[in-house]
This record gives C-alpha cells, sequence and structure tokens, in this order.
C-alpha cells in the first residue's frame, strides 16, 4: 500500500489490490478515514472512519478534495497499470 501523499501530518494511502469504487485511506494519529475519490463531476465523500474524531474527519476529507485530481490520477497508474512509477508524492 504506497503511500502518496503526505501533508499536514496526514499519511494519504492507495492499496494495490483495492476495489471500486476508487478511493483512498487517510491516516493520522492513529485513525484513518476511507474516501470516495469521487471523479471528474463527483466530489470525494468519507465512506466510513476508525478512530478519527471529527475535526481530523474534516480535515482529511479536505485535504482528498484539495488533491482530488492528483489522486484520481495516482489511483488509476496503480489500479490500471498506465505506469510503471509506483513512487510517493509528497508535499
Amino acid at each position: 500500500m504506497p503511500t502518496v501523499l503526505n501533508k499536514d501530518g496526514f499519511s494519504v494511502r492507495i492499496y494495490f489490490n483495492d476495489h471500486l469504487p476508487s478511493h483512498v485511506h487517510v491516516f493520522n494519529a492513529g485513525g484513518e478515514a476511507k474516501i470516495n475519490l469521487g471523479s471528474e463531476t463527483e466530489c470525494p465523500s468519507l465512506i466510513q472512519i476508525w478512530n478519527m474524531n471529527d475535526k481530523d474527519v474534516a480535515k482529511a476529507l479536505n485535504l482528498v478534495i484539495e488533491h482530488q485530481v492528483k489522486l484520481l490520477e495516482k489511483w488509476r497508474e496503480i489500479h490500471e497499470g498506465s505506469s510503471t512509477d509506483r513512487g510517493n508524492v509528497k508535499e
């Protein structure tokens, strides 16, 4: 499961053998939020949370919204094999 974005204490990861819909797992301080990436016409949305407070859930969702285009590209690279580069994207 590569980390595709690290920002403000949040780690955004995509599992190699994951399923549709396209989504990410956002980790922070022992908590996790699973967030649907949406599409070019649909905003990201929360799927599930584990041990993450409401403030961090909101930050995680806003992070995914802010980087939606990049994260969708990484999902496609990892799951559709459009790239052999599975490296990290850090900001």
